[in-house]
């Protein structure tokens, strides 16, 4: 893959870029927003990541540059800001995904592979459809049977994950790691509540029930019979 790296600490810069390059990909660098912004609008690029606070031009500033020339590359945050009102900022701002230093290089090349599979999606699975309901990825926009249905971040991203397994089973374990990023049981009800609201919204009379519990194995999203 041919990726730009846009970091101004030269020293995790060349971490980075050193990195890549080890594992046979071809990596161009830039120091700050603006060198990117230039380097990403004038080049093809696999994909980039950003750094999210830079002088000259900060990085979701660069980012909403970008994806105002209509630019789809998949776009990896990183930052040292690990709140998650952060996190929301940067995925809301166009990134595919959000790392937070300090990080291990193998994972930074697991997500960077993750958000390049995204990217080789065709244009019309950008939205997504379920029976009379329909979330589009770009906007974040979600409606069901022509109805606006807003949802907070984290009630969209178990939406749009059962909706990309639509139709198959979905364990407690495939929710924490895909949209919590957690790689353990932190033993509390976090995963029914948000199934909760989401029953509340999309699932409320007249419309047909898709989310279903498969008791002891977890949820599955499905279009009535």
């Amino acid at each position: 893959m041919r990726i730009l790296v846009v970091e101004d600490d030269n020293e995790i810069a060349g971490f980075i870029c050193r990195g890549l390059r080890e594992s046979g990909h071809v990596v161009d660098h830039a120091p700050n927003g603006r060198e990117g912004l230039f380097l990403a609008t004038g080049e093809q690029y696999d994909a980039i990541v950003l750094d999210r606070l830079m002088p000259q031009m900060d990085g979701l500033a660069m980012l909403a540059a970008l994806r105002a020339t209509g630019s789809r590359v998949p776009v990896l945050i990183l930052s040292a800001l690990s709140h998650v009102d952060e996190r929301i900022r940067g995925l809301r701002a166009g990134g595919d995904d959000y790392l937070v230093k300090p990080f291990a290089m193998s994972e930074l090349e697991a997500r960077l592979e993750v958000i390049t599979r995204r990217g080789l999606m065709p244009a019309a699975e950008s939205v997504l459809r379920v029976a009379d309901l329909e979330l589009d990825r770009m906007t974040h926009q979600v409606k069901r049977a022509g109805e606006d249905i807003p949802l907070k971040p984290q009630e969209y991203r178990v939406l749009e994950f059962l909706m990309r397994h639509a139709n198959q089973l979905v364990t407690r374990t495939m929710l924490l790691e895909g949209v919590w990023d957690y790689h353990f049981d932190p033993q509390t009800n976090v995963i029914d509540v948000h199934i909760s609201r989401l029953r509340a919204k999309i699932d409320r009379a007249p419309w047909a029930p898709l989310i279903h519990t498969l008791r002891g194995s977890g949820y599955c999203l499905r279009t009535p019979s």
